[in-house]
């Protein structure tokens, strides 16, 4: 029973008094709050448009259309369908300025704001769901938290702290009650089955384990606020880091996580070993909210894998920290023990170091360059000696032709700042990246630390959508017994 028709007609005695009428009625209307039931939500307004009743709404650029009533917590649930190229964004909390905005836009992962996006909050950068298909959708305030789900997948869990930081653009993006509305951005958005739950004063979301972020102290909200990408490629699920913990520490902390394998020898932790394995991987994680990466580990990988099978994850990525060293042995550099002068200087080792990081890059199709520009342990202390001008122009020159991003570590707060500005003069694209062991990783300081320190902007990010590692062919530079 909707609330209009609870202002039904009531015969009543004057007698009793227009205060006894007037309770009646609030406990009338008061009883027609169903909580815990779905309702459709079928009726819009728009201010040029005029009112809207259906199961089906079509929205295109410059389209508000606001649904009756007026919710605090609640549970909106629906399906959406998106053209090529379209977006719209669903706000909630609203008097078409105020509260919260969740996105609907697809396509490929290019730095634009994603399906499932709790705008300038919770951005994602690779969508669950595909243009020109319909796609459930489900949107739940309890409380301070939100939670938004693409597909049944969880895709935000936010919950709103006691301070918030926003800046003077988003400063009403905060929960309070309101409208829900829909708003059309660019090409044309539908939305059916439009389903609405009212939660109680004190609905909780049980699954909103996680402490809550100090925002007065976390750079992410910043970045996030500022609309910069926040994208960690290099996540690895060994040390104790399950899919399910990467999963919420990536929507509380507002990290969107590249979760990869590694596809070859010698590394540490998942392995992928050859073609069915990697169809296989592939098909455990491409529903999962995740960007969907790989590591090409030891230099035999491009013998061992199908260009065509490693081509189905979103990007690719190798590092140098495995190279075939002077005496022609396999070494892992990262490893001490592995390490082996054999008598000649560290100067040398140096140079054939950077022999072998040009060779890998020129002839194994990676789209980013990880862990770039690390060193032995025992040449660390001496890091920007080692790194010369010249050393540093070899590098740069060969991820330039061809097109390889530059990884900021943040693991070993790699590349220096100083090659960071000189990558970024020869427009050189980055990514971040940690190449974590365990599931205590941090938030990407580093990476943060070096946009601001270097000037970085959005134009100087990576995206898969940038890839041109498929169109590289494939040589086998390494003879192996």
């Amino acid at each position: 029973m909707s609330i209009k028709k609870c202002f039904y007609s009531l015969s009543l005695p004057y007698e009793g008094g227009l205060w006894i009428v007037a309770m009646m009625l609030v406990g009338v209307m008061t009883g027609c709050v169903r909580y815990n039931v779905a309702e459709p939500l079928n009726r819009f307004n728009s201010p040029e448009k005029g009112v809207y009743e259906g199961t089906e709404l079509a929205v295109s650029a410059g389209d508000t259309w606001f649904a009756e009533g007026d919710y605090t917590n609640f549970v909106l649930a629906g399906e959406a369908l998106t053209e090529p190229d379209a977006e719209a964004a669903i706000l909630f909390h609203t008097d078409g300025e105020s509260g919260y905005e969740v996105l609907l836009r697809n396509g490929a992962i290019d730095g634009t704001r994603k399906t499932g996006s709790l705008s300038t909050v919770r951005n994602l950068y690779r969508s669950l769901a595909e243009d020109g298909e319909w796609f459930d959708f489900e949107i739940a305030v309890r409380g301070k938290n939100i939670a938004v789900a693409i597909n049944g997948t969880d895709v935000v869990c936010y919950t709103e702290p006691a301070r918030p930081y926003r800046v003077e653009a988003y400063a009403k993006r905060l929960l309070s009650h309101g409208q829900v509305a829909v708003r059309g951005e660019r090409g044309k958005v539908s939305l059916r089955n439009l389903r609405m739950t009212r939660l109680k004063d004190d609905a909780v979301n049980e699954t909103d384990t996680m402490p809550v972020v100090d925002e007065q102290k976390d750079a992410v909200i910043r970045f996030q606020q500022r609309n910069f990408p926040v994208i960690d490629y290099h996540v690895h699920l060994k040390g104790g880091l399950t899919k399910e913990m990467a999963h919420a520490m990536s929507m509380n902390y507002g990290i969107n996580y590249g979760v990869a394998p590694n596809a070859g020898e010698g590394g540490v932790g998942r392995m992928l070993a050859n073609d069915d394995e990697v169809y296989a991987y592939f098909e455990e994680v491409k529903d999962m909210p995740f960007l969907r990466g790989v590591q090409g580990e030891g230099r035999k990988w491009t013998a061992t894998f199908s260009r065509e099978a490693l081509g189905v994850f979103d990007y690719l990525f190798t590092d140098a920290m495995t190279i075939v060293d002077h005496k022609g042995r396999l070494s892992r550099i990262y490893r001490p023990e592995e390490v082996h002068y054999d008598g000649i200087t560290k100067e040398r080792y140096m140079d054939h170091l950077v022999d072998q990081t040009v060779k890998i890059l020129t002839n194994e199709p990676a789209d980013i360059f990880a862990n770039p520009t690390y060193v032995p342990d025992d040449m660390n202390p001496d890091y920007a000696t080692y790194w010369t001008d010249a050393r540093v122009d070899r590098v740069l020159d060969v991820l330039r032709k061809y097109q390889i991003a530059l990884e900021i570590n943040a693991r070993y707060k790699i590349p220096s700042f100083d090659i960071i500005r000189k990558a970024k003069e020869r427009g050189i694209k980055f990514t971040f990246g940690t190449n974590n062991v365990d599931a205590d990783f941090g938030r990407l300081e580093y990476c943060l630390e070096a946009v601001e320190r270097c000037g970085l902007t959005v134009e100087d990010m990576w995206f898969p959508s940038m890839s041109v590692r498929r169109e590289r062919p494939v040589v086998i530079y390494n003879k192996w017994d």
